[in-house]
């Protein structure tokens, strides 16, 4: 497959405030990520997966080593433009004030747009991917529950038809049904329109499912990189092994 995204021994490191120290986050880092791809990207609290993904879109600039997409450094691109196009949908959901549909046309109303009525084609096409009800567009958005917040934020990001989709913890306050549907509404993007999707999980039962590649970042490093589902079935790095017996599956 085509490189959309490459990594370059990348490092990052930060300063601990409390202790006065620098410390290393990621320690040379190389990746490669292929146009129409699902990744997984596994590891421990504090192995550097967040520094990491918002390295991809310039939410943080790397402390050395580069990042290309399409082959241009990212460093030569406008931000917001970047982050139209490689976008990171994080955790914790942000609702802006007003209904549903307010917060979906959102993205048309930053690009300058005519923001599109509740019935246009791409509100329900999003709608549709992230499993949401389409009656729900006259509620107030702040006032849904975690979950539908989350698909939400999601559907908003999706509707500025991302090449690369970045989910960090992405389908965290859903139940199990409800996040199958989801992310393999997601794989169904990768593989007819080509995005990248590139997902921080801890939930290892989904993950082999439907990932095309996993990866394995443990104290800065990537330990382990390979194709699923050989990568959580035979791991060969010892530490993903352990990781994956002492994190409990979810579902089946």
């Amino acid at each position: 497959m085509t490189a959309i995204l490459q990594a370059e021994r990348l490092f990052k490191s930060k300063t601990d405030i409390r202790k006065g120290v620098r410390k290393e986050i990621l320690k040379g880092i190389d990746l490669c990520l292929g146009t129409g791809e699902l990744w997984a990207l596994v590891g421990p609290s504090g192995g550097g997966k967040t520094t990491l993904i918002r390295l991809f879109n310039r939410l943080e600039e790397p402390s050395a080593g580069r990042l290309l997409f399409h082959g241009v450094d990212l460093r030569e691109l406008d931000p917001l433009d970047l982050r139209r196009r490689v976008m990171l949908v994080q955790q914790k959901s942000f609702m802006f004030s007003g209904t549903v549909l307010e917060n979906l046309q959102r993205p048309f109303v930053i690009a300058g747009e005519q923001p599109p009525p509740a019935e246009d084609p791409r509100l329900l096409w999003a709608i549709e991917v992230c499993c949401l009800p389409a009656s729900l567009v006259a509620e107030e958005a702040r006032s849904l529950s975690a979950g539908q917040q989350q698909r939400v934020h999601l559907a908003r990001g999706l509707l500025c038809r991302p090449q690369i989709l970045i989910l960090d913890e992405g389908t965290s306050a859903l139940d199990r049904p409800t996040a199958e549907k989801l992310v393999f509404n997601l794989r169904r993007l990768c593989r007819e329109e080509g995005m990248t999707l590139f997902m921080v999980s801890h939930d290892l039962a989904l993950m082999e499912k439907v990932a095309d590649q996993g990866l394995y970042l443990e104290d800065g490093l990537i330990l382990e990189e390979g194709a699923a589902p050989a990568f959580f079935r035979e791991p060969r790095n010892p530490q993903l092994a352990r990781f994956l017996m002492e994190l409990p599956k979810t579902g089946g």
